[in-house]
């Protein structure tokens, strides 16, 4: 069952963050992929994250597909202008992506290509609303198409701010919506409750909530988020739980799976799971859930 049908259905949506290549050589995404394939609903394939240039999200979803794994193909502002990205969502339509997230992209300061010049041509509010034109079969141009793409559209949504920043997150969220965004996905979460003040102002009657769960790697980086990340909450507990543990990567899966069972508790819509490059954990993260 794919994405959409398992959310219009109610079932919780487990979705698998899987990064491109950096490169031609697909076997280790494929294999790491095929080894879950019966467990998620898509893997979410991400756009050069961090600006790091590997292949692209449109050319790795498509690998995927030819491999029947359902896939998210991101879509991003920073590397495109409008002509290319209408182009890109045209092919991934007839290609059989079936759905796409939306998201901005890091600037490419953040990369590996420090004097890559980021394009932004067009903002993600306007990007969005050519989305839903192309699914009513016109370009940005007001042309007609000849077949007309089909997807259901995701984004992010920062749902640990506070306060007024809280409020205007929400007021673009609200944006999203009314462009067709129909699921987000929001930063790292540790414990559900923290995310409580964000759930209270929302009405989700109409849209699907997934938060991401990560994987940590270390106490080092539990604890470097936790200090760093200012809308990610690490609590203490959770970093003398890692501290304590005789072998810490274990433990880092086992909260990983306690996480996400918190999750589907607590009845969200699903969970994106992220590993940042450690793919090969998420079989031992996903299949005993």
């Amino acid at each position: 069952m794919g994405l959409k049908r398992k959310l219009i259905a109610g079932d919780f949506a487990v979705l698998a963050e899987i990064e491109p290549p950096k490169g031609t050589d697909i076997a280790l995404m494929v294999n790491n992929a095929a080894k879950m394939k019966e467990d998620v609903a898509a893997f979410v394939v991400p756009e050069m994250s961090n600006a790091v240039m590997r292949m692209s999200s449109l050319g790795a979803a498509m690998v995927l597909q030819q491999n029947r794994m359902k896939t998210v193909m991101q879509v991003c502002c920073r590397d495109r202008n409008r002509i290319a990205l209408q182009a890109d969502l045209l092919a991934a339509s007839a290609c059989g992506i079936e759905n796409i997230m939306v998201v901005t992209g890091e600037d490419p300061s953040f990369g590996d290509h420090h004097e890559a010049a980021a394009v932004y041509d067009i903002d993600i509010d306007r990007l969005l609303k050519a989305i839903k034109g192309l699914q009513n079969g016109r370009d940005m141009a007001g042309i007609e198409l000849s077949g007309a793409p089909e997807f259901m559209v995701g984004s992010m949504v920062n749902s640990g701010l506070e306060g007024n920043a809280l409020d205007l997150e929400i007021d673009a969220m609200n944006r999203k919506i009314d462009a067709g965004v129909r699921f987000f996905i929001t930063p790292p979460l540790f414990d559900v409750s923290t995310i409580e003040p964000f759930m209270n102002k929302i009405n989700t009657s109409d849209i699907h909530i997934i938060p991401t769960v990560v994987l940590l790697k270390s106490l080092g980086m539990a604890r470097y988020m936790a200090r760093n990340m200012k809308h990610v909450h690490i609590s203490d507990d959770l970093i003398k739980r890692i501290q304590k543990a005789p072998d810490k990567i274990r433990e880092c899966i086992r909260i990983a799976r306690d996480t996400i069972s918190a999750i589907k508790e607590n009845k969200f819509s699903g969970a994106m799971i992220s590993t940042i490059g450690w793919e090969d954990k998420l079989y031992d993260i996903i299949h005993r859930i």
